[in-house]
């Protein structure tokens, strides 16, 4: 039995759920897989998993084997990765999650310039506003937006996100202009789920809380849906300018309240501490620095709107 291969079977089931899943990740089939883990498990004395039709859970003694397993595993890689570099540069599958919006409208021009610098390195792109798990999902770098906590992750600060208050010409017509805070709960809101947990707005959440029921607010997980409401008319929305920065360019939205503009967010590469981190997530955090511009390119709409 090769060790490594046991090590690397065993800790890919944990991540994937199943047998089936981890042998697709790995290449090989679930019979070899259950094998490895099965030889891994004679070898060490004590079962590490238990199997179910559908599902396998860890034992006690899987839980405690499977954080120093994937140490050793990540430590080989990086060695592997260092040695390899010297001739053979950034190369991999490299895995990274990033929210729906920001990689929608701009991630696509930074992925093809990378692997044009980097040909040897293939991207695996998952969009998601959720939280993932770096480790325990198998990504190399999580994009994340907002004001991030501390933790064990290691967190580079990609560049400034603005939030605008804004709404169209056509809603503030109707509706009137509101000049301070405490108006905007006579108003429509339209409003990002994830928005409370990941900005200091609570101000303006606080406001909009207390507008009448029947108002009719919308609510949504995507901000790109809330940034075609507020163009149609539907109410004001709290948005960052890397979405609503070329509606306001064209004057399909307008900037409200710009002196009580909320605290701005940051984009952060996230990606698991390592001593020896692997080439490819190197070059490509060093890829994304000032890639963006300073201030990003995104927020260029001012002065373009006629305010």
């Amino acid at each position: 039995m090769d060790r490594i291969d046991a090590m690397r079977a065993f800790v890919t089931v944990v991540a994937e759920g199943t047998f089936t899943r981890a042998a697709e990740r790995l290449d090989l089939s679930p019979q070899l897989v259950s094998k490895y883990v099965s030889q891994l498990e004679e070898r060490l004395g004590v079962r590490l998993l238990n199997r179910t039709t559908r599902k396998v859970h860890l034992t006690e003694a899987g839980t405690r084997y499977t954080p120093h397993a994937q140490q050793v595993l990540d430590d080989i890689d990086d060695m592997e990765s260092a040695l390899g570099e010297l001739q053979e540069g950034a190369r991999g599958r490299l895995r990274v999650s990033a929210p729906v919006s920001f990689a929608l409208h701009h991630l696509a021009p930074l992925l093809c310039d990378f692997q044009r610098a980097h040909p040897a390195v293939a991207i695996d792109l998952q969009l998601s506003d959720r939280k993932v798990d770096i480790v325990e999902e198998g990504f190399d770098i999580a994009l994340r937006i907002g004001h991030l906590k501390s933790s064990s992750l290691i967190a580079k600060l990609i560049g400034p996100v603005r939030l605008v208050i804004c709404a169209s010409a056509e809603y503030l017509a109707r509706h009137g202009t509101p000049m301070r805070p405490e108006e905007l709960k006579d108003h429509r809101y339209l409003r990002y789920t994830y928005m409370e947990q990941e900005t200091n707005v609570s101000l303006f959440e606080r406001l909009y809380s207390g507008a009448r029921s029947e108002s009719g607010d919308l609510v949504s997980n995507n901000g790109d849906v809330l940034v075609q409401a507020a163009i149609l008319g539907a109410g004001i929305t709290i948005q960052p300018t890397f979405i609503v920065g070329a509606a306001i360019a064209a004057g399909k939205l307008q900037v409200i309240l710009p002196d009580y503009e909320p605290e701005p967010m940051g984009l952060y590469a996230v990606y698991a501490h390592r001593k020896l981190l692997a080439s490819k997530v190197r070059c490509f955090v060093d890829f994304m620095d000032g890639y963006f511009g300073d201030p990003p390119y995104w927020d260029e709409f001012e002065g373009k709107s006629g305010e």
